[in-house]
């Protein structure tokens, strides 16, 4: 498929995953629409440990780690959160994932509830684009071997843990000293994290497309500690300096990698696997911001014409 183009795909989508926080009841009910749909038109599969009532809808009970084999098309129902859950049950396979937004701000679920049959059946019908995201791929080194290895859509987090002190992080990329961080943490995030847990802590919001890396300190004690942008193939290393009563926490996306000692490294570099988001026709990525972020309340929502500058609605 070209990029940013819609036109039938040649793979037909025969089976399905479904997966979502069923607890919720709005979850759930997009659940049992989505499942009553998709059965018609080929296998669907669901977590074994859900809670949902499907009848006499026909659904395949799986373990959660087999949702995403043998499956052509993996749906998240609920926020990024979920999506985020989703994507690490498709890394190192070639499924896409389509997000359905019953969620708080949804920057990767873009579908919306009342209209996901009809976007849906536009994506059967070969409608949407494709959209390959990157992903960072987190190693803790402790003793001079790896103890743990994680893969993040979103970010790499290194925050201190079970301490009120602050931490002191030295930041090295491409094995160049960069700076030593007085913070409460630092956060490594991909084009795609930089409207998450960066965003809230003044990071720049970077295009999804763009090959880059953001890194930025948490409550950095000094206000010349500034974001970097960096180059997607940089080599970044974390190392966390000794300090008395300090302990810290490595996260991707939410997961725990393990404690970081101030004898241990954190690499994190571009991961080799990517993950590949399903959108319907009408996708548009600054619409989306403007739209989750409130943007141009009342004012300029984009040129139809030279000139031309329409309220937003």
């Amino acid at each position: 498929m070209v990029k940013g183009r819609e036109q039938p795909m040649a793979k037909q989508f025969q089976s399905f995953a479904l997966v979502g926080r069923d607890t919720d009841t709005r979850v759930a009910d997009s659940m049992l629409a989505l499942a009553s749909h998709l059965v018609k038109r080929g296998q669907v599969l669901v977590d074994k440990n859900g809670t949902v009532n499907f009848g006499s809808t026909q659904v395949r009970r799986v373990e959660p780690q087999a949702l995403a084999d043998g499956t052509d098309l993996l749906i998240a129902i609920g926020g990024d959160g979920t999506m985020l859950y989703a994507s690490r049950l498709v890394v190192g396979r070639d499924v896409p994932l389509l997000g359905v937004n019953r969620g708080r701000l949804g920057f990767l679920t873009d579908v919306s509830p009342e209209d996901m049959l009809e976007r849906l059946d536009d994506v059967l019908a070969g409608k949407f684009t494709e959209d390959r995201r990157s992903l960072l791929e987190a190693r803790l080194n402790s003793g001079g071997r790896v103890v743990g290895t994680l893969t993040a859509l979103n970010d790499v987090v290194v925050q201190k843990w079970e301490t009120g002190r602050m931490l002191d992080i030295e930041t090295w990329i491409d094995g160049e000293f960069v700076n030593t961080h007085g913070a409460d943490g630092l956060i490594v995030a991909s084009a795609t994290g930089s409207t998450a847990y960066a965003l809230s802590c003044g990071g720049p919001i970077v295009q999804h497309r763009l090959g880059a890396v953001v890194l930025v300190p948490i409550a950095p004690h000094t206000l010349s500690d500034r974001p970097i942008v960096v180059s997607a193939d940089a080599s970044i290393e974390l190392r966390l300096k000794e300090r008395a009563d300090t302990r810290a926490q490595v996260l991707c996306d939410g997961i725990d990698l393990g404690e970081l000692a101030a004898s241990d490294r954190l690499e994190i570099n571009a991961s080799p696997h990517r993950v590949t988001l399903i959108h319907p026709p009408g996708y548009d990525y600054f619409r989306l911001l403007r739209s989750k972020l409130h943007w141009g309340r009342g004012g300029y929502d984009g040129a139809t014409s030279a000139g031309s500058r329409p309220a937003e609605r």
